[in-house]
């Protein structure tokens, strides 16, 4: 199948096809006598996963790893298992940055609440942001 369809029937752009050829995501293809590509139908399948594997947050570099582990002919099913664990390790850790970062937003919230421009010091860029408040 030509490039056009592919991109039709995969749902993504023709260019991210040639981008993940370049990328090493999908092999290139072979070519017709008029030099166009002529994607196997099973294109559409291998797209698919690579967009559900990104959905599931894996890099492109993981998703190449997987496939080269499926086109070496054995299933990624452990390798894959790893990477989900790491990046679900990577996102709890993110979301315990995020909680602090809250708390913080929230106390200063309060801080900016409570302060008078009046008060504020010449000397000072903002006492709402300083981690040290004038005596």
């Amino acid at each position: 199948m030509r490039i056009g369809t592919l991109a039709a029937e995969a749902g993504v752009s023709t260019k991210t096809i040639r981008f993940y050829e370049q990328a090493g995501l999908l092999p290139e293809p072979p070519r017709t006598s008029g030099g166009y590509r002529d994607y196997p139908a099973t294109t559409v399948d291998r797209l698919a996963f690579i967009r559900d594997a990104q959905t599931a947050g894996l890099s492109l570099a993981q998703i190449r790893e997987v496939l080269d582990i499926r086109d070496a002919g054995q299933a990624p099913c452990e390798h894959v298992g790893e990477l989900i664990e790491a990046h679900l390790t990577q996102v709890n850790d993110r979301i315990d940055e995020l909680i602090s970062a809250r708390a913080t937003l929230r106390a200063l919230r309060r801080r900016a609440q409570e302060t008078d421009p009046v008060d504020c010091a010449p000397d000072r860029v903002c006492t709402i942001l300083a981690s040290r408040q004038p005596t």
